[in-house]
C-alpha cells in the first residue's frame, strides 16, 4: 500500500519550527517514510524535495541536522545542491558531508571538491576528510597542492592521501618536502599507502615504499618517533617479502 504523503504536512510543518529541547515525537511519521522510501521511488522523492526545503535559510541546526541524518539514508543528486549550500556554513557543515559522503554518485564528490577550493581552515581540512572517505583519484593532485600549504591543511591533505592509498597518492607523498609535523604526517601516509598495496597484494609496490622509508631513517634513530616508523618499515618489509603468508 503507497505510503500516504498527507500524513507529513503537518510533521514537515513542526520540523521547521523545531530545535533541541523540542517534541521530537511528530518526526515518527517522517522516520516511517524515509524506511518506507528505500522502495518507493515517488515517496523519496517527495521526501528530498520537503527535505530540500528544511536545509534552507530561517530553520535551526537542530532541524538541519535531522535532514542531514535522513538524506544520508535516502539522498540522492536531487539532494547534492541543497546539501552542497552549507558545505561553507561552519555550523552545519560537518552533517552536510556526513550526508554527502554516504550518497551515491559522481554528484556529491563533485561538491565537495568544489567546496574544498572555496573553504579554508577546519572547513577545508573537513571536505579533504570526506573526499579520502570517497577515495577520490580527482582529488590526489589537489591534496597534493595543499602539502605545502597551511600546517593543519597540510596534515590533512597528507593523511587523506594515505586513506585514497593509490599509486598516484602515494607519489604525491614520495615527492613532498615537508618538515616538522606536516613531514610526520607524510610519513605516517606514505607506511599506510604500504599497508594498503600490501593489502592488495602489490608486494613490489609496498616493499619499495618500505624500503625507502627504513633507509630515511638509517639504522640509528635518534628519537622514539624514529625508532617507531623504522619499525614499522622494518615490519612491513618483511611482511612484503614473505610470499608465504598472504596478505
Amino acid at each position: 500500500m503507497p505510503f500516504d504523503t498527507t500524513t507529513l504536512d503537518a510533521p514537515f510543518a513542526a520540523l521547521k519550527s523545531f530545535d533541541w529541547g523540542g517534541d521530537a515525537a511528530p518526526f515518527q511519521t517522517i522516520d516511517a517514510a524515509v524506511i518506507a522510501a528505500h522502495a518507493d521511488t515517488a515517496l523519496r522523492s517527495d521526501l528530498e524535495t520537503r527535505f530540500a526545503a528544511i536545509l534552507g535559510p530561517g530553520t535551526s541546526r537542530a532541524a538541519k541536522e535531522y535532514v542531514c541524518r535522513k538524506l544520508s539514508l535516502i539522498g540522492t543528486a536531487a539532494s547534492v545542491p541543497a546539501l552542497a549550500a552549507l558545505l561553507a556554513d561552519k555550523d552545519n557543515s560537518h552533517m552536510a558531508r556526513f550526508a554527502l559522503e554516504r550518497i551515491s554518485g559522481p554528484e556529491p564528490v563533485d561538491a565537495l571538491r568544489k567546496a574544498l577550493g572555496d573553504v579554508g581552515g577546519d572547513l577545508k581540512a573537513g571536505m579533504i576528510s570526506s573526499l579520502a572517505s570517497r577515495r577520490d583519484a580527482a582529488s590526489v593532485p589537489l591534496f597534493a597542492a595543499l602539502l605545502a600549504g597551511d600546517p593543519a591543511v597540510a596534515i590533512a591533505a597528507a593523511r587523506g592521501l594515505g586513506r585514497i592509498a593509490s599509486p598516484a597518492a602515494a607519489a604525491a607523498l614520495a615527492a613532498a618536502k615537508a618538515t616538522g609535523p606536516v613531514a610526520d604526517a607524510v610519513i605516517d601516509a606514505r607506511l599506510a599507502c604500504a599497508d594498503a598495496f600490501l593489502a592488495a597484494g602489490d608486494r613490489t609496490a609496498a616493499k619499495a615504499i618500505f624500503e625507502a622509508i627504513s633507509s630515511a631513517v638509517g639504522n640509528a634513530p635518534r628519537t622514539h618517533r624514529e625508532r617507531a616508523v623504522r619499525m614499522a618499515a622494518q615490519s612491513g618489509l618483511f611482511a612484503a617479502l614473505d610470499d608465504t603468508v598472504a596478505p
